[in-house]
């Protein structure tokens, strides 16, 4: 087999970027929850063909952000605020491992990528919009994920991730001190740059503690 010229990365097919498009509107809920998927309303905004929207859509069902019903149609899941405890105990234990593990194992380039990503929110306007923070919030996750090296892990982490932002979503208009809970991201990058992964570690376990009980708090 000839390596790719110069190792660029191989093209990320339809199939691929229908399911990064469909993942993140399903998770900001801008497809809302329990409507209906439009497969050929998708083909048309996204550009592809009905195969890829329907590949995309049986890798969303397995990670618990569409369902399909015999004869009715895919639907987006709906958002049970009674899977907190669930996703925060999975969470808990997932998300200090990942960030010890990405203060281990990150590469010079993963490290450049994360310092820069932390220059980012240190400098950026904090503006009011909750929907912004929160999209940099799923940035900073998604961005230490890929820094374990790990493909198994960062889907399950990518998967509850996903679940815990769409709760997220449904207490954003009343939520206060967003900005705040995005910088916390700031002394973890640190801490994964440094290599330091006890900090990381016990850093991580506090973030993903303050989500659960800042929601627990609009219940």
């Amino acid at each position: 087999m000839n390596a790719r010229v110069n190792d660029e990365p191989a093209p990320v097919s339809l199939t691929e970027q229908a399911y990064a498009l469909l993942r993140d509107r399903l998770v900001m809920l801008e497809i809302k929850p329990g409507e209906p998927i439009n497969e050929d309303r998708l083909r048309t905004d996204l550009g592809v063909g009905r195969t890829p929207i329907r590949e995309a859509l049986k890798r969303l069902e397995q990670e618990r952000l569409v369902v399909a019903y015999p004869r009715r149609g895919t639907f987006a899941t709906d958002v049970n605020i009674s899977d907190l405890s669930h996703i925060s105990e999975v969470r808990r234990t997932l998300e200090p491992l990942a960030a010890a593990a990405a203060a281990e194992r990150a590469t010079p380039a993963d490290r450049t990528a994360l310092t820069e990503l932390r220059a980012q929110l240190e400098t950026s306007p904090r503006p009011g919009d909750n929907t912004a923070l929160l999209r940099d919030d799923v940035g900073v996750h998604r961005a230490i994920y890929r820094c374990v090296h790990n493909p198994f892990l960062e889907d399950t982490l990518i998967s509850y991730d996903n679940l815990a932002t769409r709760i997220w979503c449904v207490f954003l208009p009343r939520l206060s001190g967003m900005a705040g809970h995005v910088d916390e991201h700031v002394p973890l990058l640190t801490a994964i740059v440094e290599g330091d992964e006890k900090k990381a570690s016990e850093l991580a376990a506090q973030h993903v503690t303050g989500f659960e009980r800042a929601i627990r708090a609009l219940i």
